[in-house]
């Protein structure tokens, strides 16, 4: 991608959730372990999200970790997490260059079970970003959105024991008001690489009206070209919202 004569767009969505499968199936093909096809998956998360700041994107929200991915074996899981870690490292050592960029980094999902030491990084990673920075670029990691639904409405029921809000009181604000990605728009479109074209618990509430779009190519091969090419679809999708 010639980034002096980026794509210009008619219509670009606010954000954009990316469901990063088939790193796993990339390795098997090469026959590497499946930790490589995470390393190599980790790149063109970096460079996906970079690219997407250069566009004008201002929130994009990356699935990284599931709350089932904690099923997988412990090698694998071992693997990611020390993956993770590294990335956050690296980021720690990235402050002035992000912010140069314009790219302030969030993570969403549960933090019980992620290891001490990474919870730490990660706090220490949020807590550099800046509010007027050019994008947001959401990690979602131990997430699932049933599990976040159900969070949701369990702080909404402790705000009614105590007296907070009354049951009539509450609607779809209020839930989104309580969900990890509070504060933000709903994505306008999911990206799906790999050839699998379902949701798999990601962002489930927040994509009732998302434009989907699906891709055969493997993760670690996503391109620019590629991202540019769903981008191409969205601008020409007509979304009613339940109109007509």
């Amino acid at each position: 991608m010639d980034y002096d004569n980026l794509p210009t767009f008619e219509v670009l969505p606010k954000h954009v959730g990316v469901i990063m499968d088939g790193n796993g199936r990339w390795a098997k093909k090469r026959d590497l372990p499946r930790y490589k096809g995470h390393i190599e998956g980790a790149k063109t998360f970096r460079k996906i999200g970079e690219f997407a700041a250069d566009l004008g994107i201002k929130y994009i929200t990356f699935y990284a970790f599931s709350t089932e991915n904690w099923k997988r074996p412990k090698e694998e899981v071992s693997a990611i997490m020390n993956l993770f870690r590294e990335y956050l490292k690296e980021a720690l050592g990235r402050v002035e260059e992000d912010r140069k960029n314009g790219i302030r980094i969030s993570f969403i999902g549960s933090r019980e079970g992620i290891p001490a030491d990474i919870r730490l990084l990660m706090k220490q990673v949020e807590r550099i970003g800046r509010k007027e920075d050019r994008i947001m670029l959401n990690i979602a990691v131990n997430y699932g959105g049933r599990q976040e639904i159900a969070e949701s409405v369990r702080e909404i029921a402790e705000d009614v024991k105590k007296g907070k809000i009354k049951p009539s009181e509450i609607d779809m604000d209020t839930i989104s008001s309580h969900l990890y990605t509070a504060g933000m728009p709903d994505p306008d479109l999911i990206i799906r690489p790999s050839g699998e074209q379902r949701l798999s618990n990601f962002l489930l509430w927040q994509s009732a009206y998302a434009e989907f779009w699906y891709s055969d190519v493997l993760w670690p091969d996503f391109t620019e070209e590629n991202f540019v090419e769903a981008l191409r679809a969205y601008e020409h999708r007509s979304r009613r919202f339940g109109g007509v």
